[in-house]
């Protein structure tokens, strides 16, 4: 009914930036929280941040100041704006929204991962 797909990911060096594309489509009526998270190889995922329907976001202190969630709701579209990169933040990132579709179901719904790989 929904599908997410993700864009963006890449290598980078340290100091740099690179932007996330989280794009749901599909049976939807509305979207509410979008978030971020993300998984380093043998340790658990992580919530990097999330923006809520107003625009409003949070993002974890290891982000924070570096790392910025917008939204596009005409889109579907979260993205994550990701400056100064570290070799820490290197990482399987997955977006997930909360999805109510037309059919008046509610779930959250996450895409398929994207590899950012920080590295000199």
């Amino acid at each position: 009914q929904v599908q997410l797909v993700e864009s963006g990911g890449g290598s980078v060096q340290p100091g740099g930036s690179l932007r996330l594309s989280c794009a749901a489509s599909g049976n939807i009526l509305s979207i509410g929280v979008m978030a971020w998270y993300r998984q380093a190889p043998g340790k658990q995922r992580d919530w990097v941040g999330s923006v809520g329907t107003g625009g409003n976001s949070n993002y974890a202190d290891s982000v924070k100041g570096r790392f910025a969630i917008s939204r596009d709701n005409a889109k579907n579209t979260v993205y994550l704006q990701m400056n100064s990169l570290k070799p820490e933040d290197t990482a399987v990132y997955y977006c997930t929204l909360d999805v109510l579709t037309k059919l008046r179901t509610r779930a959250n719904y996450w895409g398929q991962g994207t590899q950012v790989t920080v590295s000199s």
